[in-house]
C-alpha cells in the first residue's frame, strides 16, 4: 500500500510559473520588458522628441519596472561612432547630427529682403550727408529714427560707425561702406545721383517743398498717411 501525496489547502492554487496552453511559461503580471525592448522604447522616444527628455520623464512614460539610466547607457554605446549620437545635454538626454556630419545638414540660400521707408530715407540721408549723427539724421526726416532701422543697415554692412563729433556729448558719425557702393556700382559717395537726375528719373516729384530738398525724405513709413496729408494739403495750397 502506497502513501497518497498530501493536498494542497487551495487546490485552485497554481505555481509562479505555470505553462500556458501553447507550452509557454507565463510572465509575472508587472515584470518589465527586457532591457533591448527598454532601448527601442528609449530610442523612439528621443527621435520623437524635439527637445532633450530627462530620464525622469523617460521613467514616466515607460512602463513599470523600467530602468531608462541602463538603457540610456546602452543605446549611448551603440550609437558611438554612427551618424546620429546620444549625447547629454544637462540633465536630459537627445539624439543629435555627429559633430563632423554638421557641414550635410547646412543649406545655403539668397534672401531678398525688402528695406523699409524708413530705412531707405535713412541710407539716403547718411549717403548724401555724411558724416552724419543720429539727431541730425531725426532733424532731416523729422521724426525718430528707431534703433532697429541702424540695426538693419548696420546688418547689411551698408553703414558704419564714423568719427565721434567734438560737441557736447561726443555723438557719433554715420557713414556708408565700401558694400554700399559696391551694390551701387559707385566709385564713391560723389557718384550719387543728384537732384536733377532723381527728378529726370521719376524718384522727385519736381515741384518746390521740404520734400525736395533732400534725395529719400520724402516721408516717414510710422505713418505714410498722415506724412502724405500735408503734402496733399500744400499742394492745394499751390493750386489755390
Amino acid at each position: 500500500m502506497t502513501d497518497t501525496p498530501p493536498v494542497p489547502d487551495n487546490e485552485d492554487a497554481a505555481p509562479a510559473n505555470t505553462a500556458t496552453e501553447s507550452g509557454e511559461a507565463e510572465r509575472p503580471l508587472f515584470a518589465a520588458p527586457p532591457m533591448g525592448e527598454q532601448e527601442r522604447m528609449v530610442e523612439a522616444i528621443l527621435f520623437a522628441s524635439a527637445d532633450p527628455v530627462s530620464v525622469a520623464d523617460l521613467a514616466a512614460r515607460m512602463p513599470h519596472g523600467c530602468d531608462p539610466a541602463e538603457a540610456l547607457v546602452h543605446l549611448e554605446r551603440r550609437y558611438q561612432g554612427r551618424g546620429v549620437n546620444l549625447v547629454r545635454v544637462g540633465d536630459a538626454w537627445a539624439m543629435r547630427t555627429a559633430p563632423d556630419l554638421g557641414f550635410l545638414m547646412t543649406h545655403e540660400r539668397v534672401e531678398t529682403r525688402k528695406l523699409s521707408r524708413a530705412a531707405i530715407e535713412t541710407l539716403a540721408i547718411i549717403a548724401y550727408h555724411q558724416p552724419v549723427t543720429r539727431a541730425e539724421i531725426e532733424e532731416i526726416r523729422g521724426v525718430a529714427v528707431s534703433r532697429g532701422t541702424i540695426d538693419q543697415l548696420m546688418e547689411l554692412d551698408w553703414i558704419r560707425f564714423g568719427r565721434r563729433r567734438m560737441t557736447p556729448g561726443r555723438p557719433v558719425t554715420y557713414l556708408v561702406t565700401q558694400e554700399f557702393l559696391d551694390h551701387f556700382g559707385l566709385e564713391s559717395a560723389r557718384d550719387l545721383p543728384g537732384l536733377s537726375e532723381l527728378r529726370a528719373a521719376g524718384l522727385l516729384e519736381s515741384r518746390p517743398g521740404p520734400a525736395s530738398d533732400m534725395p529719400g525724405t520724402a516721408g516717414t513709413d510710422e505713418d505714410e498717411e498722415a506724412a502724405d496729408a500735408p503734402e496733399r494739403g500744400q499742394s492745394e495750397l499751390f493750386e489755390d
